[in-house]
């Protein structure tokens, strides 16, 4: 048996309006907004705060994880370090097994139903669950009207005593093309005959999987795919459901959307269907909800935050609006030894404790002694996340690749280490003695690597 104890969601910073996209072509579009990247948010820094969040809900610790298992249709190599990345950054230890799933949509109920083979096999004892998107759609499309960026993450573990156990899953596959990307194609190629699609392919595959997960019985609740925003309406008709809601919210999130739309359904006693779509399959879980499944009551406040922005900067945060200028590169590369040696500690966020005199350096492999007392005698620890501003400024005017204003803070962290890092956003609003935590961001993609490290939020725009 397994069940999830717990789930966690991350929504970008950026809200994009439906019908700014629709207006920028000369066409009417729908109400609304999607949820998008900043141009330092992407599907491993978003599956990175998930990843955290369910497990604070389920109050477990980074080093109890056997397993990890992230889904995502864009990771941020096509091929590269992905799980390694999104592992260091989670905490976990070296020896954490998984998979990477990648290829559709579909690969957001793959990963359940991975999480849930290794657990029942005894392979894990527990398992972290991740689904992000980031998604890229080719400009004027119909994708680009309903494409969103998200993150879900659920604990999966032996299921006694977890709050949703689950209880049987079913499959349909069918070798069509919907939505795809081949292997020279930068953007998403939208549906070539959407009625074909809805009326021959879509609507009976999710049909006969849902009815298949039911067996007869009434659900409680549903997460039904939605990928143009009234598909999932058109099938929530048929089988006696709520339309999704979450589309209509934020977007459609691909491999993320499985899980995220059936937050609201794991609140509520009852059974519980979740299916995914895309690729040429189609399959479902069916989870029995017991209690209140902790981190789902979150989703609504994070749907309801963010910040508005314009297509133009969208646009150019996908790197698909490009000044004709090249960008400086950086004077390190990142496949360089300063980059191997120093990987880690900035993706997990470690520090070097003085065995002496207890100060916090960091990063510890520029500090083999002590700055306080000269002592060579330390321990790796993990730094805090969160702490207040002692310091910043805010930079008016900077070279490529960076764009002004940059703001850059020296926070003290709850531990007692100080570091200096970039505030995220424009920096408006921040003043010394604010409360702060440190999210992982991805600085910059230089010679196609991208490049992490933290940033400062302030914990009243978290």
């Amino acid at each position: 048996m397994a069940g999830i104890v717990a789930v966690g969601a991350a929504l970008p910073s950026w809200r994009l309006s439906r019908k700014d996209v629709a207006a920028a072509w000369g066409e009417r579009g729908s109400s609304g907004v999607l949820a998008v990247c900043a141009d330092d948010e992407d599907a491993l820094t978003l599956a990175a705060q998930a990843g955290e969040r369910a497990l604070a809900a389920a109050q477990a610790t980074a080093e109890s994880v056997d397993a990890l298992v992230w889904a995502t249709t864009r990771p941020p190599f096509a091929e590269g370090p992905n799980h390694a990345l999104l592992a260091a950054a989670l905490g976990l230890p070296p020896g954490c097994g998984g998979y990477l799933m990648t290829g559709s949509a579909h690969t957001g109920i793959e990963a359940l139903f991975a999480a849930t083979d290794l657990v029942t096999a005894g392979s894990a004892r527990r398992v972290l669950v991740v689904c992000s998107e980031d998604p890229r759609p080719g400009p004027g499309t119909g994708w680009e009207r309903v494409a969103a960026a998200a993150a879900g993450a659920a604990v999966i573990d032996g299921g006694e005593g977890a709050p949703a156990t689950i209880r049987g899953r079913a499959t349909n596959s069918d070798p069509v093309i919907d939505r795809y990307r081949g292997a020279d194609d930068l953007v998403t190629r939208d549906l070539y005959d959407a009625r074909l699609y809805r009326e021959q392919i879509f609507t009976p595959a999710v049909t006969t999987v849902a009815a298949a997960l039911a067996g007869g019985e009434t659900l409680a609740g549903w997460s039904l795919p939605d990928p143009d925003g009234r598909l999932g309406a058109a099938v929530a008709r048929k089988v006696d459901a709520d339309a999704p809601a979450l589309t209509g919210a934020i977007g459609y999130a691909g491999a993320a959307a499985t899980l995220l739309g059936g937050f609201s359904a794991l609140t509520t006693p009852g059974l519980v269907g979740l299916i995914g779509h895309g690729g040429g399959r189609t399959s479902g879980l069916v989870l029995d909800v017991t209690e209140p499944v902790p981190g789902g009551e979150t989703l609504p406040a994070l749907i309801d935050s963010g910040r508005p922005a314009s297509y133009a900067e969208v646009l150019r945060a996908h790197a698909q609006l490009v000044p004709a200028t090249e960008p400086m590169p950086m004077g390190v590369p990142p496949g360089s030894a300063a980059f191997v040696r120093g990987g880690r500690e900035v993706l997990a966020l470690l520090g070097a404790r003085c065995v002496d005199c207890g100060t916090v350096a960091t990063p510890p492999s520029i500090h083999p002694r002590c700055p306080a007392c000269g002592s060579d005698k330390s321990t790796e620890v993990p730094l805090a996340r969160t702490g207040t501003v002692h310091t910043y400024v805010v930079n008016h005017t900077m070279p490529a690749p960076f764009v002004a204003p940059l703001p850059i803070a020296v926070v003290d962290l709850d531990d007692g280490a100080r570091l200096m890092l970039q505030v995220t956003g424009d920096g408006i609003g921040i003043d010394i003695g604010d409360p702060v935590r440190l999210v992982l961001r991805r600085y910059a993609i230089e010679r196609g690597v991208p490049v992490y490290g933290y940033k400062v939020e302030l914990a009243k725009e978290a």
